[in-house]
């Protein structure tokens, strides 16, 4: 008899155990059709491709295939200028929405936690003893914000950035020697597209560290620095399309933990780590040489003075600033300070190549106004209005960021061009796409015509401006621009008036969209011009 007990009991024990993995099983499938059902009902009325209503797979596809910016285009050209693109998830392509998701006051803020909305947070490096590093970029929490932008928003303002062109005309002096020696002795063709992103990296470093990277001195990507920077970007680029496994953040389940990390540490070192430990070296060796000279010295000198100086100063000065704030400000500088830079220095270039009747009337432009030679001063340069066209045009066709600029709905729902979005819903523009809005750029919004920005008055100019998200908007707008302009201002000016350069086969020119624009295939050649 107890061995009959027995085996009813196991029987009873393992039925038990198959009703409750039985259970289990339609527990979560009960949840997750109930969840998707609820996501779905919530925006039925917004149009978007059929898998958005259910799923965020589509777009990790998009992205994979480095061609999102066009897809997306696609669907609102199909679906109209407010898209459903995933489950949570609303794309606009009109500017303006601006004004109304990228408010200059606190309204909407940057997605905080949201289980499908952790964008930017997927854009933060991270490391096992400090974790994932907030930067002014990726910050989704105000308070942390103001307390990493407040104090160095001075430092990027414009007249602070015109101080910082004496450091410029030593990089310009660098890469005149070596188109001289390397190309316009030899008649060589030259990838044109990577000396501008040496350019801009070299300027970056002179900037930030006094000391140039050696881009431009050797002529490659010295220690993979670029090629790094392009591989966080491939890295993160799939995990910012919001993807969700229920209430859980694939970016913190697959890559922001301590055993995720020892992991992909094993197989491969991490793109954002290679970075970091280079900024804290750097770091280290500047703390190093101020403690042996006298700050007020190295700072009174505000031409020699670089960034990480004044990084550094601003949180000795000031304890409320975290210790790894000068950390964030410095991997900031070397990500966003000089990839995107360039973009729009490649993208100005090639197209004035590309349409030679653009070139001559800056040519002329630049000429009228006889500036400095070989380097014009910044001031020369600053207000003429076709290369200021020029550099406009530029930032339109290709910004530097292609992917959505996310926002979360707050509490009381949000109407979009006409259109109801309740809370939490997850809203944004890509760049790319808003600036080829063809009501606001005109039919011709495909195509380079810098002429656009000098029809009509000034009022005409500043709509067309607020109408772009290349430096985003609102509280969030680019810190950095103004470095960016001043960079772009005075190296195109010297290029085009000490050279004639020539494509030497458009159709190489590539754009692959991993977060940042990635551009390859602009070969050229180069001569000295002689007036």
């Amino acid at each position: 008899m107890p061995s009959n007990y027995r085996l009813a009991a196991m029987d009873i024990q393992k039925s038990l155990s198959v009703d409750l993995v039985v259970c289990l099983v339609v527990g979560v499938v009960a949840v997750v059709l109930v969840r998707s059902g609820w996501t779905w009902w919530r925006l039925k009325h917004i149009p978007g491709p059929f898998p958005a209503c259910v799923t965020n797979l589509h777009r990790i596809g998009w992205v994979h295939t480095g061609r999102a910016h066009l897809i997306l285009q696609d669907a609102h050209r199909k679906y109209g200028e407010v898209v459903r693109i995933g489950p949570n998830m609303v794309s606009f392509s009109n500017p303006d929405a601006i004004p109304a998701v990228y408010p200059m006051r606190p309204g909407i803020p940057k997605v905080v936690d949201l289980p499908m909305g952790d964008f930017y947070a997927t854009l933060r490096p991270y490391t096992r003893s400090g974790g994932a590093l907030h930067a002014v970029f990726n910050t989704t929490e105000e308070d942390i914000l103001k307390q990493i932008k407040t104090p160095i928003a001075p430092l990027f303002n414009i007249s602070n950035t015109v101080t910082f062109e004496p450091l410029v005309d030593e990089v310009l002096e660098c890469i005149h020697d070596r188109f001289d020696q390397a190309f316009c002795a030899t008649e060589q063709v030259m990838d044109m597209g990577q000396w501008l992103q040496f350019f801009a990296f070299d300027v970056m470093g002179t900037m930030t560290f006094s000391k140039r990277y050696g881009f431009l001195d050797q002529g490659k990507d010295v220690g993979g620095t670029l090629g790094t920077i392009i591989d966080f970007m491939r890295t993160s680029a799939p995990v910012t399309t919001n993807l969700s496994l229920l209430f859980l953040c694939p970016d913190r389940i697959l890559r922001k933990n301590i055993v995720a990390d020892i992991l992909r540490q094993a197989i491969r070192p991490t793109p954002s780590l290679s970075i970091l430990s280079f900024v804290a070296q750097a770091i280290k060796e500047k703390t190093q040489k101020l403690e042996t000279e006298k700050y007020s010295t190295i700072l009174n000198n505000h031409a020699h003075t670089d960034f990480l100086t004044r990084f550094i100063q601003l949180q000795k000065d000031n304890p409320k600033i975290p210790p790894w704030a000068p950390t964030a400000w410095t991997f900031s500088n070397v990500i966003a300070g000089s990839d995107s830079v360039g973009t729009i220095m490649r993208t100005m270039l090639f197209n004035l190549l590309v349409y030679p009747h653009t070139l001559a009337k800056l040519r002329q432009e630049l000429e009228n106004a006889n500036p400095t030679r070989p380097f014009p001063r910044y001031s020369e340069v600053r207000d003429l209005p076709y290369l200021d066209a020029c550099v406009l045009e530029a930032s339109r066709v290709h910004p530097p960021f292609a992917l959505p600029f996310e926002r979360v709905v707050p509490k009381g729902g949000l109407t979009v061009l006409g259109h109801y979005l309740p809370e939490g819903t997850v809203i944004g523009g890509s760049p790319y796409v808003v600036n080829r809005d063809r009501n606001t750029f005109g039919d011709d919004a495909e195509f380079w015509r810098p002429e656009r920005w000098l029809e009509g008055d000034g009022a005409h100019k500043r709509h067309l401006e607020a109408s772009m998200l290349t430096f985003g908007a609102g509280r969030r707008v680019c810190l950095g621009r103004h470095v960016g302009i001043l960079e772009i201002k005075k190296l195109l000016p010297f290029l085009v008036l000490t050279y004639d350069m020539r494509v030497i086969d458009k159709e190489k020119f590539q754009v692959e969209n991993s977060w940042f624009f990635v551009q390859k295939g602009f070969y050229a050649q180069i001569q000295k011009r002689h007036d």
